[in-house]
């Protein structure tokens, strides 16, 4: 009877301290819901909106951007692609990123969504742009104890090239699917991505370019199903992902042509000899980069970046495309968390 006695308060006393612990578990979880959902701005609220005044060689402009999220740990500012695109396609983020505590920021760069478009070639520049990033990490109040900074596509070669001038102000950089040579590019997608489409279709396609005859529709019409639905997003154009369309329908043209030129294979614009390969050994920071296996960009070149940075770390999507973001989510959210979580320690 009384060891029948002591096994009762053995397993009264074991339910009351996981009842315990399940309440102070629960207790933590709505703490820091409320802490990662507090908005500590002055004034009226804007969900987390403020618009940014930059200075450039041709005046002053506004840029936008977006907070989600407070974590004082982790501020993730994302740099889209095109160029030209905007911070839209990122949105997938908000399906993954809130629930770890990560603070993230979506920025439109100086001619692309929400940012005032001054119409001028002349600022598509990138040390320009680079300086831009450095202006809002300021206002934001980022700084070396919090700062990541991820670059997917052509924010990747601007979020490596700041990181060349001011990895003194980051935490960590990570290189989303953009290769570190546009000369390499240019290889890989003439020498590799080429010899994969069927070649009547890549004859036409280099008619239509050799002719500059790019607003022809039968360009996209054989880019889409060839080229698009095979690298840039691996799923049938009708199915992409609403964010993806409604980013790429509101591409700056002038940006995207002047920086990366008319041609889906390879750059020409401005950045057609752009290469920091042999300047990697210089960024010390906690690096990520991600590739993915049907890429336009080579993953075992993002492989080799991890390589060749002080402190590298390599993410691939196997299933992934440029879009790894979208066609290898579960690959590409865990593998950004796991070193976000891991590098703010």
């Amino acid at each position: 009877m009384i060891t029948y006695k002591k096994t009762l308060l053995a397993v009264a006393c074991t339910l009351f301290l996981v009842s315990c612990t399940n309440k102070n578990t629960s207790e933590n979880k709505t703490e820091d819901l409320a802490a990662y959902l507090k908005d500590s701005t002055s004034g009226i609220k804007t969900g987390g909106v403020k618009v940014v005044q930059i200075s450039t060689p041709k005046g002053k402009f506004n840029v936008w951007t977006k907070r989600i999220g407070n974590n004082p740990k982790i501020k993730l500012l994302l740099l889209n692609g095109g160029p030209g695109a905007t911070h839209e396609y990122f949105e997938c983020m908000e399906s993954f990123l809130p629930s770890e505590g990560i603070e993230f920021i979506y920025y439109d760069q100086l001619g692309c969504g929400n940012s005032d478009n001054p119409n001028d070639p002349s600022l598509w520049d990138l040390p320009r742009f680079v300086e831009e990033v450095e202006q809002v990490r300021q206002a934001l109040k980022l700084n070396k104890d919090n700062f990541y900074l991820l670059g997917h596509s052509w924010g990747g070669i601007l979020a490596s090239q700041y990181a060349l001038k001011y990895q003194q102000n980051l935490k960590g950089l990570i290189i989303s699917n953009m290769m570190m040579s546009a000369i390499e590019y240019d290889k890989y997608a003439d020498e590799v991505l080429a010899k994969q489409m069927d070649p009547k279709v890549l004859a036409r396609i280099r008619e239509i370019e050799k002719n500059k005859d790019f607003e022809n529709p039968e360009y996209m019409e054989l880019l889409i199903p060839n080229f698009y639905s095979k690298h840039i997003l691996r799923l049938d154009a009708s199915q992409w992902p609403e964010p993806v369309n409604r980013s790429f329908a509101k591409i700056n043209q002038s940006l995207y042509v002047t920086m990366q030129g008319p041609s889906e294979f390879g750059l020409s614009g401005k950045l057609e000899k752009w290469d920091i390969t042999k300047e990697l050994s210089k960024i010390t920071v906690p690096t990520l980069s991600i590739g993915g296996k049907y890429d336009t960009m080579d993953p075992e070149h993002m492989k080799w970046i991890a390589t060749q940075v002080k402190n590298g770390t390599y993410l691939y999507c196997e299933k992934g495309s440029h879009m790894s973001m979208y066609d290898d989510q579960e690959t590409y959210m865990k593998g950004l968390i796991k070193f976000l979580k891991d590098t703010s320690k």
